[in-house]
């Protein structure tokens, strides 16, 4: 795989982390998304990406293991709050975004340190 296409692939796995991030605070500040993405890793965009890179292309990544990992806890978060919420508690599920935020975060700077790495290996 070519630098510039490891790259395309690096950018296209944060939109789809970053949508994930903006249709959750979307459901969290009362806008119905459809909750089967958000609450099921596996259906979503950035949980299908991994699982094709883990079984192909990135399988010799130690991180995928890690990245995975983090994908997992990050919907468990997700289902956490958006239970709050349907329960009524929406300040409580909004106050605990913050939480999905720091593992957002070491989730995009895995993704920077994979990329990194296999455009390293290609040069």
């Amino acid at each position: 795989m070519s630098p510039e296409a490891i790259k395309q692939d690096f950018e296209s796995a944060i939109v789809k982390h970053f949508s994930f991030k903006a249709r959750l605070r979307s459901f969290l500040h009362g806008n119905g998304n459809e909750q089967g993405p958000l609450r099921d890793p596996n259906q979503c965009g950035m949980g299908q990406w991994i699982a094709e890179r883990r079984r192909g292309t990135y399988s010799h990544l130690s991180e995928m293991r890690e990245l995975d990992r983090l994908h997992r806890l990050i919907h468990e978060q997700a289902n956490r709050l958006m239970d709050l919420h349907v329960a009524g508690h929406r300040e409580e599920a909004l106050a605990g975004f913050g939480e999905v935020q720091v593992l957002a975060d070491s989730i995009q700077g895995l993704l920077q340190t994979m990329e990194a790495k296999l455009r390293t290996a290609q040069a």
